[in-house]
Formats: C-alpha cells, structure tokens, sequence
C-alpha cells in the first residue's frame, strides 16, 4: 500500500463479531476467561486493549515497524525507553530538543545514574567524538524543537554500525508522512501522538514504533510493568486521527511554506527557521530525508525584543497562544516561557533559544486568514 491507502487500511480491519468499520471503544478493564488461563488473547486492560491494539497496529503500519506501542503521553514513551538502561550507561542526546525530554534527561534520569552529552547532531563527528565503551543510545529529534534543525539519521546510524548502541528517533515534528526513521536505521521512532497523529488537540498520547523483535519485548515489558498505558477512548481518538493524516499534512506543508516564505520577507523579522527554505544551513539534508518540510517555522524580531515578541503573541487572532502543535488549528508559542522554561536561560542562550523567538504550528486553516493575521500582529 502506498502511505496515503495505509493511514485508512493499513493493518486495520473491521471488528470481527459485527462487522463495525470503525474499530470500537472496548471500554473495559478485565476479560472473561472459559477457564483458568484460557481466554481469547485478553486478561487486563493494562495488558492489551483491542482498541489500543489496532492503534498500536495501525502505528506500525505507518512506520513501516513491526511492534508499535501506545502511551499516555509522549514522555510516557519516551520515559519506558529510558527504563530500558542501565545505571552508568551514557545517551548522545541533541543539544537543541523539547524541554520536557530535557527535563526529564537531566533532572529524573541523570540522578539514578544515566549520563548524558548534549551535543549539535547537525555534525556528525560531535556524535563521534563522544562515543565511548558505555554508549548505548543516540537519541535524536529532527527537526528540532524550536529551531528546526535538522539531523542525517543515516549519517548518525553509520557512525554506530556493528557497535551496542541503539538509535532513538523523536519524529513528532515530521510525523510519519514526512519522514520514516526506521527505513534510515534507526532502531526506535518516538512521538508524542498529542500532536499530528492526533491531529485535532482533543488528546495527550505517545508511541514507539520498532522492527526488532527483542526490542519490542523489552519495551513491552516496561510498558505492561510501569503501567504508562494509553485508555481505549484515546487510543480511538488517535486511530480516528491517523486516518487523516495524510490529507492534514499536505495542508500543514504548503501552508508552512508560505507562511515562511511570508516572515522571510517582513521588514520586521531578522530570522526564520524552516527546512524548506533554501537558506536553511540543512536543507539538503531535509530535501534527502523528507517528503516535505512540514508546519512548523520558527522566527525572531530584528528588534531582538522580547516585548515584541510578547506583543505579536497577545495580538494574533486566528494563531491561538497556546502550547502544543499539529493540530488543524494554527498555534503561537513563546518557547522561553512555555514549552521550554525548563531548560536554564543560560542553555537556552548557548542554543539560540532566545526571548524574542516566537515559535508557530501552522494549521490548515485558508492561508490568506493566516498571513492576514501575522501581518496585522506584526503591524
């Protein structure tokens, strides 16, 4: 199946004892068993779910992977894959990711012994450079979160070829449409499924997606043990959102690229941050290992002011201030004060992470109301 057929079908069937084209919410915590032990592949809910179940199928599927697990969140997912070292093992991070995996890398994990370098993954020999005999996992996010920058996952898989280390890839930003990580070598894919899985900011969710059968049983057991599962009615929600993925994302892409295109040429703005423009230091990069460039831009004020910023942000009236991304609603962030205050100000200025960024999810929305209200918020 080509992507566009596999969002609807693939791995999807309708429910067996009706016929129901829509996979149910089988809203239940236990399953009857004809005798002790002998039931129909379902004991406990926090075990297996069936709609948890086909969403976890229907993850896979998009991923081309082979196991796909469903959280309560993203960090949910990428919490179990943390659990799955050991103490004194050491994870190659990227320096410029989502404040939360930070938060949780260097204020939960460092103190039970894991240890972390946060290096610029845009150059693969800072990776190199820190590779050692307790290296175990590189954990990348491309694009980044805020400053979309971009990684060559195959470029970072080859420096770790025949060696013990795992790579870890957060795909949240690109999404399956866009990008496909385990088809470059990677060995996990991560998202928050709160955004462009779901789509439609009405659910928190996460998934791991593998193709290594050992793998999947570790993570399986981490998830079943650690109980960080996702509920049925927003494993629907999230299946439900799947099947138009692929269709929103086409939106999401061109109306990105007009949007950045449009910052790119305002008088008021001194930079912006998105793949698809030929500026970008890792367009190339993108153009190799994307289908698109997504609806995500970031941009800064030539003013440098972050009361400019703070101003655009109350001014817009179709963009909503808000946290989170890839819903079908356009979204403004301040990253210094929301999606990001938990990284210090210092780290935050070694990244460029800077007070007057302002940070857009750009929804599918007519593009003329959207570049109306940027001009008039900036006006």
């Amino acid at each position: 199946m080509k992507f566009n057929t596999k969002t609807i079908h693939g791995n999807q069937h309708p429910e067996p004892a009706t016929g129901a084209v829509m996979t149910p919410i089988y809203q239940t915590s236990t399953y009857a068993q004809s005798s002790p032990g002998v039931h129909k592949g379902y004991e406990y809910s926090r075990g297996e779910n069936p709609t948890r179940s086909a969403l976890e199928a229907a993850l896979a599927n998009i991923e081309n992977g082979t196991h796909g697990f469903a959280f309560g969140s993203g960090l949910a997912a990428t919490d179990t894959v943390m659990k799955t070292l050991n103490p004194g093992d050491e994870i190659i991070a990227m320096d410029d990711l989502y404040g939360g995996s930070y938060r949780m890398f260097t204020r939960i994990y460092a103190k039970y012994g894991l240890n972390f370098h946060f290096v610029d993954m845009t150059n693969p020999q800072n990776v190199l450079e820190k590779i050692n005999e307790k290296t175990k996992m590189i954990w990348i996010e491309t694009p980044t979160n805020p400053l979309m920058k971009i990684v060559d996952i195959q470029a970072v898989v080859e420096l770790v070829k025949g060696k013990d280390i795992l790579v870890a890839v957060d795909n949240t930003f690109a999404s399956p449409y866009l990008q496909n990580p385990l088809d470059l070598g990677a060995d996990i894919v991560m998202h928050s499924a709160t955004k462009y899985l779901g789509g439609h900011s009405d659910v928190v969710a996460g998934a791991l997606v593998v193709k290594n059968k050992e793998l999947a049983e570790k993570l399986h057991f981490q998830l079943f043990a650690g109980g960080g599962i996702l509920g049925p009615q927003d494993s629907y929600l999230v299946l439900r959102g799947i099947k138009t993925l692929h269709v929103r994302m086409q939106r999401h892409c061109e109306n990105g690229k007009k949007v950045a295109e449009f910052l790119s040429n305002h008088p008021k703005v001194e930079n912006v941050y998105y793949p698809g423009l030929e500026n970008h230091p890792n367009h190339e990069v993108a153009k190799k290992q994307m289908r698109d460039f997504g609806g995500m831009v970031t941009f800064t004020f030539k003013s440098e002011k972050k009361e400019d910023a703070v101003k655009f942000l109350e001014t817009v009236k179709v963009f909503t201030l808000a946290e989170s991304l890839g819903g079908v609603e356009s979204l403004a962030n301040h990253p210094t004060t929301m999606t990001h205050a938990s990284i210090p100000a210092e780290k935050r200025a070694e990244l460029g992470i800077t007070d007057d960024l302002v940070r857009l999810s750009v929804g599918i929305e007519d593009i003329e109301d959207l570049l109306a209200d940027l001009e008039q918020a900036l006006g």
